[in-house]
């Protein structure tokens, strides 16, 4: 029998993302008060740390680049799925819904993940290396998805206001879907060396040495244990959200700020994630969670909301604003030369960390 640390480790791990969903099933839909809505912020913060461990035991098992994937399509699928459940619930003020999600989704892992993790690999190792050939080609497909979904609308003319037409939406979900799928086609079968961690020297870590894999059970009972833990995560953060909403509200600040939080806490496994993969000079896995998070963001949400919006009523506002605009294409130039050396010291991290902070200032100050 396993006993001591790592047995405590696997028992509430295990647990909590039981917690989270009986949680979550009891208080769905229902107007919380104070003391519970405490309740669920610790039993959601301690989900989020239960998926990232369950994270780690699946890509230990399957090994890069799938773990990332895996953790990131988990992430975005639930999402997805809570995007459109709240557009259902919430009419004509919802419009901007999937549009603030995914921007946000997009300036917190290619600004403040990004940046957090060169900011920490280099302070810890000196530098971070990473492949530029795998990050650079994330880079460009991010880019890509965001200037067809979130750029253009705000520029046709078929539609009146910063919206698609319907065969417009149809064109970008699509392409969302090709491009992504193009994406995890290179990722997993043609070129899977351009997206593994590589060595100071540049050749390419295909395996972690310091540890045996977890059996085909201890990761397929992870697996299951991630997917509750990131119901209980997604769930619990919209349960919560109505109190974040009454603080903003009472701080006076812009409705946008509840977006922004909603979207840290739903990506804080992730952000988690990543930064341990940086401490341990894993800096590609870290690019690989960040750039597929926010390709996955995209490339899912989209489709998913074209499709919705077949039998949901009222608009849906894609197109973003001249400010956000100018923030996505600040930050797709400063990733651009950040990629391309395949190097990075605590000046490129701080930079995107900066640019990050651009972000939030503007949420809270439009």
């Amino acid at each position: 029998m396993v006993t001591g640390p790592r047995a405590f480790l696997a028992q509430w791990t295990t647990v909590t993302p039981v917690i989270a969903v009986v949680l979550l099933a009891l208080t769905w839909g229902r107007s919380l008060p104070g003391a519970v809505v405490a309740l669920l912020t610790i039993v959601l913060a301690a989900s989020v740390l239960a998926a990232v461990h369950h994270a780690e035991v699946v890509a230990h098992r399957v090994g890069e680049p799938f773990g990332s994937l895996v953790l990131a399509i988990a992430v975005t699928v639930i999402e997805v799925a809570l995007i459109v459940t709240l557009m259902a619930d919430g009419g004509d003020k919802s419009a901007t819904l999937a549009r603030d999600t995914v921007f946000a989704a997009v300036m917190i892992t290619c600004n403040g993940v990004v940046g957090l993790s060169l900011l920490v690999a280099s302070l810890r190792h000196g530098i971070a290396v990473f492949n530029p050939e795998g990050t650079g080609a994330a880079l460009a497909t991010v880019a890509t998805l965001a200037t067809l979904s979130l750029v253009l609308p705000t520029f046709t003319t078929s539609a009146p206001g910063p919206e698609f037409s319907t065969v417009q939406l149809t064109f970008a979900a699509l392409s969302s879907l090709v491009l992504y799928g193009l994406f995890i086609a290179t990722l997993t079968v043609r070129h899977r060396d351009y997206f593994l961690p590589i060595t100071r020297q540049g050749e390419v870590i295909t395996s972690e040495e310091h540890a045996h894999a977890p059996s085909l059970r201890t990761a397929l009972i992870s697996l299951g244990m991630l997917g509750l833990a990131l119901v209980g995560v997604v769930g619990l953060a919209k349960g919560v959200s109505p109190t974040i909403e009454d603080g903003v509200a009472a701080a006076g600040l812009h409705h946008a700020v509840v977006g922004v939080i909603i979207a840290l806490l739903v990506l804080l496994p992730e952000t988690i994630a990543a930064v341990r993969s940086a401490r341990r000079d894993r800096v590609q896995t870290s690019l690989n969670l960040a750039l597929g998070s926010a390709m996955a963001s995209i490339g899912l949400t989209i489709p998913a909301v074209a499709l919705a919006s077949v039998w949901l009523s009222g608009p849906l506002v894609l197109g973003l604003s001249a400010i956000h605009m100018v923030l996505l294409a600040l930050t797709v130039v400063v990733a651009s030369l950040t990629v391309v050396p395949g190097r990075a010291t605590p000046l490129q991290g701080g930079v995107h960390l900066v640019l990050f902070a651009a972000y939030l200032e503007l949420a809270v100050n439009p």
